[in-house]
C-alpha cells in the first residue's frame, strides 16, 4: 500500500526490538519505506548492546531511560503487558503515541482497539495509546468483515490451529529441537510450552475461566465485539495450539439472518483489502500456514454453504502471525495515523 505521508520523517521507537515481532517490525519499517527520521531500539538488559541492521546501518539497542521517549513520535511496543503497562505513562507523558502488542490495553473503553482494513476511524480518537488485537482476532476480523458489512454476522463458532510462533522466537526453536530430539528417539522436554508440542497439539494454554474457555478463546470473543462495534455479537471459540512454526490457521462458522450465497462471499473476498482468495477445488488447494509464511495477506478459502444450517456459511484462512498478526497490522495503523495527521490527541 502506497501512504501519502503528510511530513518527511519521524522519530520511531520499538520496544521488545529483538524478540521475533520486533525484529519482523524493524524488517516492515525498511521494505514499506515507513518515513522515519531515528529509529531507537530498546530491549531487556540481557539484550542490550545488540546491534541490528536498519537500511545498511547498524543500531545499538538499549534498555528504556527516564529520557528515552523524549521527542519521539511512535512507540511500537512488542515487549510484553506488564513492560508496557510500566512504560505508558512515561511514554504518553512524553507526546508519543504507543500502538501497543500486548493485552494490557485492549479492553479500556478510551483505548482504540484497531485493525486498519476493520475500523480504521476508531484510530482517530486515542489518547496516546492505541491497542493492536490479538492475532487471531486479527486475522478472523480480515476475513470476515468484508461478509459482515454486506449481512451482519449473527453468530461466529471459530476454531483456531494456532503455530509456535504465538509464543515468539524461543518457541519456534524449541518446536525444531523437540522435532530433532523424537527423530532422534529421544524424550522431547518442554520449557517455553507446558507440554511437547513437536508432533503433538493441545489446547491453548492460557488460563480457564470458570466457563471452561481459556483466555486466548475469550479474547476472540470480546475484542471481534469491541472492534465490529456489535457488543451483543455472539462469538465462540477452541483455540488449539499445532505443531506449526509459522502461520495461524483457523476454522469459521458463520451464522446470518438469511442464506448468504457463497459465490457472492467469494466475489467479495477477492477484492477484500488485506485478503487473497485461495482455492482450487479440483485439487483440493486451499490455504495453509506454508504458504502463509512471510505474506501480508491473510488467505482465505474452502468457501462453502453450511449444510446444518440455512443460514450458515464455512470458510477457513491462514495468516502469518508475526506479520499480520503483530507486526504489520502496527506499522500499517502507524501509517494510518501519519496519512490522517492523527498522531496529535484530540
Amino acid at each position: 500500500m502506497e501512504v501519502a505521508f503528510l511530513s518527511d520523517s519521524y522519530r520511531v521507537a520499538i520496544l521488545g526490538a529483538t524478540g521475533a515481532v520486533g525484529t519482523e517490525l524493524i524488517e516492515l519499517l525498511a521494505s514499506r519505506n515507513f518515513p522515519i527520521a531515528e529509529l531507537k531500539l530498546f530491549a531487556s538488559p540481557k539484550s542490550a548492546g545488540t546491534k541490528l541492521n536498519f537500511r545498511g546501518a547498524e543500531i545499538t539497542v538499549e534498555t528504556v531511560g527516564e529520557k528515552s521517549f523524549e521527542g519521539i513520535d511512535i512507540v511500537l511496543a512488542s515487549a510484553g503487558g506488564s513492560i508496557s503497562k510500566a512504560l505508558a505513562a512515561q511514554v504518553v507523558a512524553a507526546g508519543a503515541v504507543m500502538i501497543d502488542n500486548s493485552s494490557a490495553f485492549r479492553m479500556l473503553p478510551d483505548v482504540p482497539l484497531v485493525i486498519p482494513e476493520v475500523n480504521p476511524a476508531a484510530a482517530e480518537h486515542h489518547q496516546g495509546i492505541i491497542a493492536n488485537p490479538n492475532c487471531t482476532t486479527i486475522l478472523m476480523a480480515v476475513a470476515i468483515y468484508p461478509l459482515h458489512k454486506i449481512q451482519p454476522i449473527q453468530r461466529i463458532v471459530a476454531a483456531t490451529y494456532q503455530s509456535a510462533s504465538g509464543a515468539g522466537a524461543r518457541a519456534m526453536a524449541e518446536v525444531e529441537t523437540q522435532s530433532r530430539d523424537i527423530l532422534d528417539g529421544k524424550t522431547p522436554k518442554p520449557e517455553i510450552f507446558p507440554y511437547p508440542l513437536a508432533f503433538n497439539l493441545f489446547p491453548h494454554n492460557t488460563p480457564i475461566d470458570e466457563h471452561g474457555y481459556c483466555e486466548e478463546e475469550m479474547k476472540m470473543v470480546n475484542e471481534t465485539r469491541k472492534i465490529f462495534g456489535t457488543p451483543d455479537l455472539r462469538v465462540t471459540a477452541t483455540c488449539i495450539r499445532v505443531p506449526v512454526l509459522r502461520a495461524h490457521s483457523e476454522a469459521v462458522n458463520l451464522e446470518f439472518a438469511a442464506p448468504f450465497d457463497p459465490e457472492q462471499a467469494r466475489s467479495i473476498l477477492a477484492t477484500a483489502p488485506g485478503v487473497k482468495l485461495v482455492e482450487d477445488w479440483k485439487n483440493n488447494y486451499f490455504p495453509m500456514p506454508i504458504d502463509a509464511s512471510g505474506k501480508d495477506e491473510v488467505l482465505v478459502g474452502r468457501i462453502r454453504r453450511d449444510i446444518s444450517h440455512a443460514n450458515g456459511l464455512e470458510l477457513w484462512l491462514c495468516g502469518d502471525q508475526i506479520r499480520k498478526g503483530a507486526a504489520l497490522n502496527a506499522v500499517q495503523i502507524a501509517e494510518l495515523l501519519i496519512d490522517k495527521n492523527w498522531l496529535k490527541r484530540k
